[in-house]
């Protein structure tokens, strides 16, 4: 059997999604490769869980892990170093969800806003333990192996024509918050596989994977999108290479 790589979508603090999406995997070897796409952290119920899971899988697979860092677990870093408030307070982003998983408290209803007595630990992070925020800042900004490139958001412009390598990227932070229509649709090269853009806000027309489906994996020409909503009411996908076989948590 030729080596596998199981590339697994934005998981957003739900271990219901991440549970059921590994139990559809087929058994995996020391031949193999788990890589995460990131934004383990945020909005669903399970932010703790999640991490505490993923930075323990290799004891529990014969496979190798690979966990890349997401814009998710980038903002929280620097919340944790110099303060965030415009990622933290919004309800969208779903951070009071995170300081529930980690203090248990409540998992907050649809729009709740943090109490007061939760705010300095919201707005500094203080609540992370310290072996997981390490944890957060040696995460990968990209992985490569001969099936594809694995990151984050995408990929920037060359400025000499065409797309940078992960490698050419000096700040690395673009790898991870990059979000241009241009890159979806024109990128050419080694497959790239990428979270962060919902598919369902992808160019559609140029999916040729269950085209009907806006809410499925994005398949592009060189590009595949996978992040399909898991945790803002969607569910979680993994995508086998070179097969290109399409497991989800629905």
């Amino acid at each position: 059997m030729s080596a596998r790589t199981f590339a697994i979508g934005d998981i957003h603090g739900e271990t219901k999604h991440l549970y059921k999406l590994l139990s559809c995997l087929p058994k995996l070897d020391e031949k193999d490769t788990i890589v995460f796409l990131g934004d383990y952290l945020d909005r669903g119920p399970s932010s703790k869980e999640v991490v505490e899971y993923v930075r323990t899988l290799h004891e529990r697979t014969p496979a190798k892990v690979v966990a890349l860092r997401g814009n998710h677990e980038d903002a929280w870093l620097r919340v944790c170093t110099r303060g965030w408030d415009e990622f933290v307070l919004p309800p969208g982003n779903g951070c009071l969800a995170v300081l529930r998983s980690f203090t248990g408290g409540p998992v907050p209803a649809e729009g709740e806003k943090p109490r007061a007595d939760e705010m300095m630990e919201l707005t500094t992070g203080m609540f992370f333990p310290d072996d997981v925020v390490k944890w957060l800042g040696e995460l990968p900004y990209y992985y490569e192996d001969e099936h594809a490139i694995y990151v984050h958001a995408g990929l920037p412009p060359s400025k000499a024509g065409g797309f940078l390598h992960p490698s050419e990227v000096e700040d690395k932070m673009v790898l991870l918050w990059i979000r241009t229509e241009a890159f979806f649709r024109e990128y050419r090269g080694k497959r790239v596989v990428f979270g962060h853009t919902r598919t369902e806000f992808l160019p559609q027309e140029l999916s040729g994977y269950t085209p009907d489906d806006p809410t499925d994996l994005w398949a592009g020409e060189n590009v595949v999108g996978i992040d399909t909503g898991c945790g803002s009411g969607g569910f979680l996908t993994c995508v086998e290479l070179p097969a290109m076989n399409v497991y989800e948590s629905r």
